[in-house]
């Protein structure tokens, strides 16, 4: 648990990093319906070992679009030293992901990723900066956040108002606004049925029973709107490929360096479950 005094210096930190946010397009491909323009989109994960929480694989992908084909990984283990704290997960991941982005802009500049999709949240945050909005404010990249949980801020609860906007979206594509008390979108809640008959039918009928929607939010430097298109273009099954290829090679990754089939969970100790209920699996 970090110290008050810590936690008081991350609050003036993301503070001070907040005011850079963009929450507009900047990129002419961001402004094309068929995203002309968009050749790399990057995606970014950490993976812990069970049972330890100072040591993580950070993973970097960059695939090409649309075919979102790998073009680029760097997998790396790395000393977590940061405590946990609901609310600052970018303290504790972030600096390791600013520095995959670095090495890749200086090694191999030509496949520096135009858009990172990181799996958590953005402005869908308790004081409105995730650590999609972390990362993108220090790299000066567009960021958008995709959760797999509702992170409860602003009144927005997991409630009988929720369920029925997640019943309400029967048709691939649909969508419902993420509106706090205070009256602002937070967000988008989205649910796809993807046409994945050419992998294997069985995954298409489970896929369309599936009621588990994303939780899209603004990282940096994209609209609420394009940030949802281009999630929706990026996705073969729920989550975005970008984040599941970071995924699944920050997994393989610590398999392959420590010689065993090791369990492997999300960036949160045991002691917080409960806390981590209340917010996304993979943000704060």
């Amino acid at each position: 648990m970090a110290a008050p005094a810590e936690r008081r210096c991350w609050e003036r930190e993301q503070a001070r990093l907040k005011a850079g946010v963009v929450e507009q397009d900047t990129e002419e491909w961001q402004k094309d319906p068929n995203f002309a323009g968009l050749e790399r989109v990057g995606g970014v994960d950490l993976s812990y070992i069970k049972g330890d929480d100072t040591s993580a694989c950070a993973s970097l992908v960059v695939l090409s679009y649309p075919a979102l084909q790998v073009l680029y990984e760097d997998s790396r283990m790395v000393a977590i030293t940061a405590p946990y704290v609901a609310g600052f997960l970018a303290f504790r991941e972030v600096p390791f992901l600013v520095e995959a982005v670095q090495r890749l802009q200086q090694e191999e500049p030509k496949l520096s990723p135009q858009v990172l999709l990181v799996d958590g949240n953005g402005l869908l945050h308790h004081r409105g900066f995730g650590v999609a909005c972390h990362l993108g404010v220090l790299t000066d990249l567009p960021c958008i956040g995709v959760a797999k949980n509702l992170l409860q801020v602003d009144g927005l609860a997991r409630d009988e108002l929720h369920r029925e906007q997640i019943r309400s979206l029967q048709r691939s594509g649909d969508t419902f606004p993420l509106t706090g008390t205070s009256g602002r979108v937070l967000g988008m809640g989205a649910r796809w049925v993807l046409d994945l008959w050419f992998l294997n039918p069985q995954v298409l009928r489970s896929y369309n029973n599936s009621s588990k929607p994303l939780y899209i939010s603004v990282g940096h430097r994209v609209s609420l709107g394009t940030a949802v298109r281009l999630v929706r273009s990026c996705c073969r099954y729920r989550v975005p490929e970008p984040i599941r290829q970071a995924d699944i090679r920050s997994r393989e990754y610590i398999r392959k360096q420590l010689c065993a089939p090791l369990e492997l969970r999300p960036a949160r100790p045991e002691s917080s479950k409960k806390e981590a209920e209340l917010e996304d699996e993979a943000d704060a």
